[in-house]
């Protein structure tokens, strides 16, 4: 009885915990360059190195609508395969995040995650 009250307690809690929708700023930020094999590069950084000649763009306003996971986590792991297949498409090894977001795909709420990035090639 323990153990079925015990298996129904954790299969709450991952349900409930798969039903979020978004991740903030900071949770995507620390989260997607440990996701990525490209080098994550801020904007500021990029500013910096494109102007000491150390990076260049290769593509800006790439826009990728990642495949659907279970949760963000999940979406966003599924993002970060994206972002590293047009970086290597691009002949590059690095990617500045521009932006980001859940879009509402259907009536029950289920959500897909858009990322906005350039690709950049860096010394």
């Amino acid at each position: 009885m323990i153990r079925r009250i015990h298996i129904a307690v954790i299969a709450t809690i991952f349900i409930i915990s798969s039903c979020a929708t978004s991740m903030t700023p900071m949770q995507v930020n620390s989260t997607l360059p440990t996701l990525t094999k490209s080098k994550y590069i801020t904007q500021a950084q990029a500013d910096e190195k494109v102007k000491d000649g150390t990076c260049k763009y290769l593509v800006k306003n790439r826009t990728y609508a990642a495949p659907m996971g279970l949760s963000t986590k999940e979406d966003l792991k599924y993002g970060a395969k994206g972002i590293d297949e047009w970086v290597k498409l691009d002949g590059g090894n690095a990617y500045v995040l521009k932006n980001f977001k859940w879009v509402t795909v259907d009536h029950n709420g289920s959500t897909q995650l858009t990322i906005d990035f350039d690709t950049m090639i860096c010394e």
